[in-house]
């Protein structure tokens, strides 16, 4: 919507070389400890960090600011930031005059805001807010990088635009060191978007509403296409449009909002499949298994959060009966009705590059040996693309899109006076599939803790490592709590890792209205120490 393109900007390594580096709803030492590498040599280097998170994380305690926001907040909060950017005239006039769109929009926006206002509504100090704006303004080389705590909101939409309208209005795009940085929540989401994994685009961000792009791959693949736009995740798990389910390398029995409703949507289907290396919580409910390789035992790509596309190489054969994927692909295809037959990983990619614009040059034997390649690498003589929109957004200028305060779904009464976020931890990944069966791994981290501060534990008479059980509007479960400063009092964080913990249960359905993202990141919830 503001930029044309929804990756990372600039490459990791850059984040290394800015002057200024804010972090917001990312718990990157933990979460991305490549990208937070990169972040600490900065830092070291004499770069000003500035975190906007409401937990005191381990990058945080090494931040320069801290902005310990309320979780669902960011709008307020950076429209305070820009109204100081425009009162002191720290504005890029020249790159919004020359780059940008609707910038007047915003601006109007911006002087009905108070930053006093703003800042009570966030739970920061004004005076903190207009020294990261001045922080960020002022450098010639600032980078954002935010994650899930800024997309997992109800306006999470809004979140995103307004990182964008902060780099545009300073200048802070479309250069080397700079930009906007989104972080991928696992190894290959950019790719997975980038083939198509959306509901309204095929691979490349091509709109299956567009005549051009839909008659192109009609004629590649020798059928007819439908253009209408498919469901999201959240529109799948929780309503009654579907009958059948292929579900491929997914645990949304523990990922999905309101546990009750994925199981029962998956119950009531006439028929699900399921595709992965072990047998899920969301495969044990499966008419079908399909065991499927690991990443050790095939071949093929992954693009990273950088936009960059690396080949992976076979390093074992699969162990009993699994297959790679495609190969399950294509065996369902033509029983189907459809013949799908590629003879190696490189014939796929192939197509794709026949097809993808932003990959039309980055075939298989460009990426072996090396690093791989960026996108978008157009052709075979085209390299590497290190940052995006260098001469021009690929929307054609940059949009500002002003946003407004969205208050969250959920708020904290007598009832569930507290607020619970959740996040992940250092040793485990996502549902914790491959994880959990991992000694050293459940050695270090082997329960569901729920973080408390201290003076919540005292007052409740919880003591560290206490069972206590979380009650939403929605469901409970049981936790172990970890009384710690990190969380302030009356909020609370726990990871989703443990299907004995399925935090998931406590989460309703509400999110946002335009990507569909569930508001993971708040929860009003009771706490209770539960008694053996």
């Amino acid at each position: 919507m503001t930029f044309g393109s929804g990756a990372m900007t600039n490459s990791i390594d850059e984040i290394g070389q800015a002057q200024v580096i804010l972090v917001s709803g990312s718990n990157t030492t933990e979460a991305h400890p490549q990208v937070a590498r990169r972040i600490y040599d900065a830092v070291d280097r004499g770069a000003k960090l500035i975190v906007i998170d409401p937990r005191r994380t381990r990058l945080a305690r090494h931040a320069h600011l801290h902005l310990r926001l309320r979780p669902g907040t960011d709008i307020p909060l950076l429209n305070a930031m820009m109204r100081c950017i425009l009162d002191e005239n720290l504005v890029d006039d020249l790159f919004i005059e020359m780059r940008t769109e609707n910038y007047f929009a915003l601006r109007d926006m911006l002087l009905q805001v108070d930053p006093g206002q703003a800042a009570a509504v966030a739970g920061v100090a004004e005076s903190d807010i207009r020294l990261a704006a001045r922080m960020y303004a002022r450098a010639q080389r600032s980078v954002i990088c935010y994650c899930l705590g800024v997309t997992q909101h109800i306006c999470g939409t809004g979140n995103v635009r307004s990182y964008a309208n902060l780099a545009m209005l300073t200048g802070h795009v479309e250069q080397e060191f700079t930009g906007v940085d989104p972080l991928r929540g696992q190894n290959n989401v950019q790719g997975a978007c980038d083939m198509g994994a959306l509901p309204v685009v095929l691979t490349g961000y091509q709109s299956v509403t567009d005549p051009v792009a839909l008659g192109k791959f009609a004629r590649a693949w020798g059928v007819e296409l439908s253009n209408r736009p498919g469901l999201t995740v959240l529109d799948m798990t929780h309503g009654e449009q579907i009958r059948a389910m292929l579900v491929m390398g997914e645990n949304p029995v523990l990922s999905d909002p309101r546990q009750d409703h994925v199981i029962a949507t998956l119950k009531g289907l006439d028929f699900l499949a399921v595709a992965d290396i072990f047998l899920s919580e969301t495969a044990a409910l499966a008419d079908v298994v399909f065991p499927v390789a690991t990443f050790a035992e095939k071949s093929g790509t992954v693009t990273s959060s950088e936009r960059r596309v690396q080949l992976m190489h076979q390093a074992i054969k699969p162990v009993g009966a699994a297959r790679p994927d495609g190969q399950v692909i294509m065996a369902l295809s033509e029983r189907l009705g459809y013949p799908m037959r590629y003879d190696s990983e490189a014939e796929v990619m192939e197509e794709i590059c026949l097809l993808t614009p932003i990959y039309g040059g980055i075939y298989h034997d460009r990426l072996d040996p090396g690093w791989g390649l960026q996108w978008p690498c157009v052709d075979r003589s085209h390299g590497s693309t290190q940052y995006l929109h260098k001469y021009a957004f690929a929307r054609g200028r940059g949009r500002f899109e002003p946003a407004k305060h969205v208050a969250p779904a959920e708020a904290a009464d007598e009832h569930y006076p507290f607020v619970l976020m959740t996040g992940r931890v250092y040793h485990h990944y996502h549902t914790g599939s491959m994880t959990r069966r991992s000694l050293s791994l459940m050695r270090e981290c082997g329960r569901s803790l729920v973080e408390m501060h201290p003076d919540d534990g005292r007052r409740l008479g919880i003591g560290p490592g206490d069972p206590v059980r979380l009650t939403s509007r929605h469901g409970s479960c049981s936790f172990n709590a970890d009384l710690t400063p990190r969380v302030e009092t009356g909020y609370l964080y726990a990871n989703f890792h443990f299907p004995e913990s399925p935090v998931n249960v406590l989460i309703g359905d509400a999110s946002d209205p335009i990507a569909r993202i569930p508001e993971f990141k708040i929860c009003a919830v009771q706490v209770e120490r539960e008694t053996a």
